[in-house]
């Protein structure tokens, strides 16, 4: 397998990973957690490697995925006290907690291959080179396994628990009443968010995870209001902006991840623009059939 196409399946599996997660995040309103998220789990692998001095341990990402969690209850947290915004909750804690991750770094991990421009852009073009090797045996790049487990688990999950997440999603309160737990359920979608950001960052970065939970969701939310289609237009999306992001990387020499974050966000726009059902331009038109009609009735224009 070449390494171009080794490098396509990563990405297009981090891509389909992040993003169904991400369909519940656009539909809850809850993007910038994940932004918060993406960021703050650095704090949970820089904890759990000076506890076990191994960058392979699996008890990187359970440190990662609990500094995840802990940032959503101490958002939660700050904003249930009602002196701060939600938006303003995140502002504190995403910050706070990076930061401490980035002066441990600094001042007791400076000679580890621990580095935090790599978890903010991260590199796909390195991820070939990062083997799995069993029993002797080079069965393919760590990462695309790796992503491979988490994107069945969150796969599984939303099938799993479909009628949960749609629920909690539309009609908490109708959810508590039939016996549906908001609050285990948002945990749960935000463990998997954890999950997938800790898997995700050492190939693609937080920025391009943060790319790929919202981009492909958004563009298809502005395309149907089935839940089942829009994730079905969130997968394709996920694809074809994978897809062609490392063809343009590879055709301009530039960084595969970056371009795939400006393609994702290219599509973006143009479904927000031209959306036949939410885009820009048919809100457009029909705000401006909206405002000859009342001037008709008004006497305003014939």
């Amino acid at each position: 397998m070449s390494m171009i196409v080794e490098i396509t399946l990563i990405a297009v599996i981090v891509a389909i990973a992040c993003a169904l997660p991400g369909v519940f995040l656009v539909l809850r309103g809850t993007t910038l957690v994940s932004d918060a998220i993406t960021h703050t789990v650095l704090l949970g692998i820089v904890l759990a490697f000076f506890i076990t001095q191994d960058l392979n341990s699996p008890l990187l990402m359970i440190g990662a995925t609990l500094v995840g969690l802990a940032t959503v209850w101490a958002i939660e947290a700050l904003q249930n006290t009602r002196l701060v915004s939600n938006d303003a909750a995140i502002g504190i804690i995403f910050p706070l907690f990076f930061s401490i991750a980035i002066v441990l770094i600094t001042r007791y991990a400076g000679d580890i291959h621990l580095d935090a421009d790599a978890v903010i852009m991260g590199e796909l073009a390195f991820a070939p080179f990062r083997r799995l090797v069993l029993f002797g045996i080079d069965v393919g790049p760590r990462a695309l396994w790796t992503m491979s487990v988490i994107l069945l688990g969150n796969g599984l999950f939303i099938y799993l628990f479909f009628k949960e997440l749609k629920v909690t999603t539309f009609d908490a309160a109708f959810a508590a009443s039939i016996g549906i737990s908001p609050v285990i359920v948002h945990y749960a979608l935000m463990t998997s968010v954890s999950l997938t950001a800790v898997g995700a960052y050492d190939s693609v970065g937080s920025i391009l995870v943060v790319g790929f939970m919202v981009g492909p969701a958004l563009a298809a939310y502005l395309l149907t209001h089935s839940l089942k289609k829009m994730i079905g237009l969130t997968v394709i999306f996920a694809m074809v902006n994978s897809i062609a992001g490392v063809i343009l990387a590879f055709s301009f020499d530039t960084t595969i991840a970056g371009m795939i974050a400006v393609v994702t966000g290219l599509t973006t726009l143009v479904v927000f623009v031209f959306s036949p059902r939410k885009g820009l331009v048919k809100a457009s038109v029909v705000r401006r059939r909206e405002q000859k009609r009342v001037n008709q009735k008004l006497g305003l224009e014939k």
